[in-house]
């Protein structure tokens, strides 16, 4: 598995509990990210598609700079890495992709039309990052920060460790 490559799921759950949702690839995750960003409000312009196959074309978490390179190469001219910063911001904000935030780095939702907290588990060793579903844990620190005065919009859970293969 090269650097940054995300495991599936199911490689990298051994428990918890997530909701039932549909991992969408090709165009059906495109359109399902679409509905997703127009729903909010927001427009789904050329760049903002090139953008979005641009990141969903990465196996795993990549920073803006990456997708800014692949976005020009896709183009044929250079595109702005605070173009696509703004961009992955929106797409962050509208559930399209998710940001990994110890590595300043993005990924696309597999499933934009479901809204749950991610649980990162990031590999010191080669960098693989798995995206993990567990709305009891994701709830459950939801219900601290409200005990404590604190009104939660975005947990961010990010466990750094070493995965299976390089422990």
């Amino acid at each position: 598995m090269r650097r940054g490559q995300s495991r599936s799921i199911l490689d990298a759950m051994a428990t918890g509990h997530h909701h039932d949702h549909v991992n969408r690839t090709g165009s059906d995750l495109a359109e399902a990210a679409r509905t997703a960003l127009t729903a909010k409000g927001e427009q789904w312009t050329d760049m903002r598609g090139s953008v979005f196959a641009a990141l969903a074309g990465f196996d795993g978490p990549v920073s803006a700079y990456d997708v800014a390179e692949s976005v020009g190469r896709l183009l044929g001219r250079r595109v702005a890495a605070n173009s696509v910063y703004r961009i992955l911001d929106i797409f962050v904000a509208t559930n399209v992709a998710k940001r990994v935030e110890s590595r300043n780095a993005y990924i696309v939702n597999a499933h934009p039309d479901c809204r749950h907290d991610c649980i990162f588990l990031v590999c010191d060793g080669c960098g693989t990052t798995a995206h993990v579903d567990d709305d009891i844990l994701s709830d459950g620190v939801r219900a601290v920060a409200r005990s404590n005065g604190f009104a939660p919009d975005r947990p961010i859970l990010e466990v750094r460790g070493r995965c299976r293969a390089c422990a």
